[in-house]
């Protein structure tokens, strides 16, 4: 079956009367100790279990046929599928998937009830002060969220739903309130993960880190050379600390990542940075497109150009489906240079997976591309909601509302699901549903959530030249630290 056809079968099977009937019926509560039939038919599906003679027994039925029909379609093995869904945050990412079908049909992009994943900026302390921080993270500040406030948004996010939470901030584990809440969040079945600098893990830290159900460990490191590394994070001595905290989530056994910011600082050690990374053992490296908010403010004019970015994200496809160890980047840009580069025979949908089978080419159409205010969105230390983390827009907080209520009602979010209506280029662009631009860059640089991002090679073909509101400009000085080799 061709991908055009297995995305219609999709559709087709998903998104008819009868099965959008039979998921809602299955959203109702559950007399047998679960939120809802669903959840109690989910885990009776991957564990094999008998239903009581019931509603919730013919319900699971209907549902077992409906992900028995998608596996085939999409050529994925049914048992390999109940052993994925194990997971309890698989569950629950499959539940949202499942509601949003019900409540909306299957959209492109694919609305959701509720994001899969959730960032919260735990807290604005911070030990470093790093250049381009979108916080400019320094003292906590003085609203920040108690620990009753903490434990009630953790309640909100369990009732919609919400698959994942990573922790980021500042600096999450400065706060005495991290273990706490992260134990929490694990007792829920949600999926944690934490993005911090590293410097203050030990072997013992990671240790703890695991043992409070912490599933990935994302460490920064913007430099294989640790004197610019340094530099740029405002601390001597960060870089040995920071590979060090690498060594010991590896050791520890953590899923452990390597985020690095692309700036005209380093954009030339894609590939150094990949080759260090491989010696230290980690699982993934994650390259994070530049969004001048907060500090990064300042140094706009390390931003790269729209040829340069073309050629890092070039870099990265290669490097992707070249070395065994996981290579992203966090620019939507990646979707569509993806399948320019392999002729549509690979795709990377979100910023955290690249994949060449029929599944994960067809999924991409409903999820893939910039992910603010649609499948994704972030807490401020304060409980206030915002679409991105570097998109400082404050859609509500959670100490007035519910998170649920501002999901649904947001104006803004409700702006952000509709790719279509985008302005030009990412609008009318044959890629917007795989790629659609960077939010957060569009709103920095043109005050406008659905304006175009100039950092893309498509906006300077569309545009001829760039306009003088938005060039990108570079100065002496970046350039000559770009090009620094020792």
């Amino acid at each position: 079956m061709s991908i055009k056809g297995l995305v219609y079968a999709i559709r087709l099977v998903l998104g008819n009367r009868l099965s959008r009937f039979i998921i809602n019926r299955m959203l109702t509560p559950c007399p047998h100790g679960h939120r809802t039939k669903l959840e109690h038919a989910l885990e009776s599906l991957v564990d094999n279990e008998k239903m009581p003679l019931s509603w919730c027994r013919l319900e699971a039925w209907a549902l077992k046929s409906i992900i028995s029909v998608m596996t085939k379609l999409m050529h994925v093995d049914f048992e390999v599928f109940k052993d994925y869904a194990r997971s309890p945050s698989v569950r629950r990412g499959l539940i949202l998937v499942l509601k949003g079908i019900a409540k909306y049909g299957v959209t492109a992009p694919q609305k959701m009830p509720a994001p899969f994943l959730i960032v919260w900026n735990f807290t604005n302390m911070c030990n470093l002060k790093c250049k381009h921080c979108y916080q400019r993270a320094d003292r906590p500040l003085p609203d920040e969220l108690t620990l009753s406030e903490k434990l009630m948004v953790v309640d909100q996010l369990d009732k919609a739903d919400v698959a994942a939470i990573a922790f980021s901030g500042g600096e999450p584990l400065i706060h005495p309130d991290f273990p706490i809440i992260a134990r929490e969040v694990a007792s829920r079945g949600m999926y944690i993960s934490v993005a911090t600098n590293g410097t203050m893990i030990t072997r013992d830290f990671a240790a703890k880190l695991k043992e409070i159900g912490i599933k990935y460990v994302e460490i920064s490191l913007d430099s294989a050379n640790p004197k610019k590394h340094d530099s740029f994070r405002g601390m001597l001595g960060a870089w040995e600390k920071a590979v060090r905290g690498i060594k010991s989530c590896v050791e520890a056994g953590l899923v452990t990542g390597v985020a690095m910011t692309v700036t005209k600082m380093n954009y030339h050690e894609v590939e150094d940075m990949v080759d260090l990374c491989e010696e230290l053992g980690v699982n993934r490296v994650i390259f994070f497109n530049f969004i001048p908010v907060g500090r990064g403010i300042d140094i706009m004019d390390w931003d790269l150009t729209c040829d340069e970015r073309e050629e890092v994200l070039k870099t990265i496809y290669k490097l992707a489906t070249t070395r065994k160890i996981e290579v992203v980047s966090t620019a939507p840009q990646l979707g569509r240079v993806t399948i320019q580069e392999s002729s549509g025979k690979v795709v990377a949908p979100t910023h955290f997976s690249m994949g060449a089978d029929p599944a994960t080419i067809a999924l991409a159409e409903f999820i893939g591309g910039c992910g603010a205010g649609r499948i994704y969105a972030a807490i401020e230390p304060n409980g206030d909601v915002t679409p991105c983390v570097f998109m400082p827009i404050k859609v509500g907080n959670l100490k007035e509302e519910s998170f649920e209520e501002i999901w649904a009602k947001s104006p803004l979010l409700l702006k952000l699901r509709e790719r279509d209506k985008f302005e030009e280029p990412c609008g009318k662009c044959q890629y917007r549903y795989v790629c659609g631009g960077c939010r957060a860059r569009a709103y920095a640089y043109t005050n406008n959530v659905v304006g175009p991002d100039p950092g893309c090679i498509n906006f300077k073909l569309h545009y001829q030249s760039i306009p003088k509101s938005l060039e990108l400009r570079e100065t002496k000085e970046v350039v000559n630290l770009g090009k620094e080799k020792d």
